[in-house]
């Protein structure tokens, strides 16, 4: 018993020694991302390697909203990926659970359809949806163009999916022969069911909102819809580039996203780990 303890702490100080170093090395371009941005432009190029931050993150951000209003881009970004996450997590869930559940003509060319789109790159789309959404529609220079064009997942779907067939038939069919309705299972027994599967799915959903940048830049031209990396986009011109404001907005946008995989890292594991296990 003691030499299979000791086996098993040799191998957790072994496996810690070999991923501290590699998370080291993850964690660095972080860290001088947030030193650069406690410096000035001249500091930043400084020929010297300086680890320790400086006192001018305030004068960088006092820049940064001088020239792009950064707080207000920073609202609307919330705003679009907070809305964007709930309904295409709500969307996706409701895909999946349709594929996943019920037999229907054509499902498995519907499953094809969503597993080809994966392979598609976002360049390849992008151009006609644009058309669409703008000369078509017209709606460019809006809330609705900034967060319905992205909503359908097909990896959020999939990813649903594979969650739901996971789940027990017979708990459904006793909830049928209970008398419960469709819409019901569906949203008092399925979704608190996969509950840790859609806290990953909006994780990424959220990540993936809040780093758009081609969208935003293509369907909004006015300066007042625009989203954060759109704003920090700006500050790279012709004959300047504002360093430090930049280093300052991107901490800014580092942020939050380091905070939610913090809190929700729990249940992030346990999605991924749900969706792997068949």
């Amino acid at each position: 018993m003691k030499s299979k303890s000791r086996s098993t702490l040799i191998r957790s100080i072994a496996l810690h020694g070999l991923l501290a170093p590699l998370a080291i090395i993850w964690l660095f371009p972080l860290w001088m991302m947030f030193v650069f941005s406690t410096m000035p432009d001249y500091g930043i190029f400084s020929p010297g390697i300086i680890l320790t931050p400086s006192t001018g993150f305030m004068d960088n951000f006092r820049n940064l909203q001088a020239d792009t209003n950064f707080v207000g881009a920073m609202t609307i970004s919330i705003v679009v990926a907070v809305i964007y996450t709930f309904l295409s997590v709500l969307l996706t869930s409701m895909a999946g659970w349709a594929l996943a559940r019920y037999q229907f003509a054509g499902r498995s060319g519907v499953i094809g359809i969503i597993l080809g789109t994966i392979t598609l790159p976002y360049s390849v789309v992008i151009i006609p949806q644009f058309i669409m959404v703008a000369r078509d529609f017209g709606l460019a220079n809006t809330w609705v163009a900034l967060i319905v064009p992205p909503l359908f997942n097909s990896l959020g779907v999939l990813f649903m999916r594979q969650a739901f067939s996971m789940m027990p038939g017979e708990l459904f069919d006793a909830a049928r022969v209970e008398g419960v309705k469709e819409w019901q299972i569906f949203l008092r027994i399925a979704l608190p069911l996969a509950r840790p599967t859609m806290a990953a799915l909006a994780i990424i959903l959220f990540l993936a909102s809040w780093n758009n940048y081609l969208w935003p830049l293509l369907i909004n031209s006015r300066p007042g819809m625009m989203t954060a990396p759109v704003a920090l986009g700006t500050l790279i011109g012709l004959t300047r580039v504002s360093w430090g404001g930049i280093m300052a907005g991107a901490v800014m946008l580092t942020a939050p996203i380091l905070i939610i995989f913090v809190l929700l890292q729990r249940h992030f594991i346990a999605g991924i780990a749900a969706g792997a296990i068949k």
